[in-house]
């Protein structure tokens, strides 16, 4: 993966705070970084898996450990997309 280096404007208070090896920042903070692009749906976990360097499930289990899942649906959203698919398959049966 091709890396560049930019300019990143934060408070000095968090310099000791940050894992930064020498290529840059870490796995897990460059995966953070990319969450929230994740989640308003720029990009899909794929592609924030293709741009770390890891495979999908690698990125999405590392969500998982942080308490960010792969499925955020409520239940009752899940329930409702399982019926649905339920009458879908029945009509495809007849």
């Amino acid at each position: 993966m091709e890396m560049i280096t930019i300019p990143v404007s934060m408070p000095k208070d968090m310099i000791p705070y940050l894992d930064i090896e020498e290529k840059g920042l870490s796995f897990e903070q460059s995966a953070m970084l990319l969450y929230p692009l994740i989640q308003s749906c720029v990009i899909s976990h794929g592609r924030a898996a293709e741009i770390l360097g890891v495979r999908k499930w690698k990125l999405i289990e590392f969500y998982d450990k942080m308490g960010m899942p792969y499925l955020n649906q409520s239940r009752e959203e899940l329930d409702a997309e399982i019926a649905g698919f339920a009458t879908l398959r029945e009509k495809r049966a007849l």
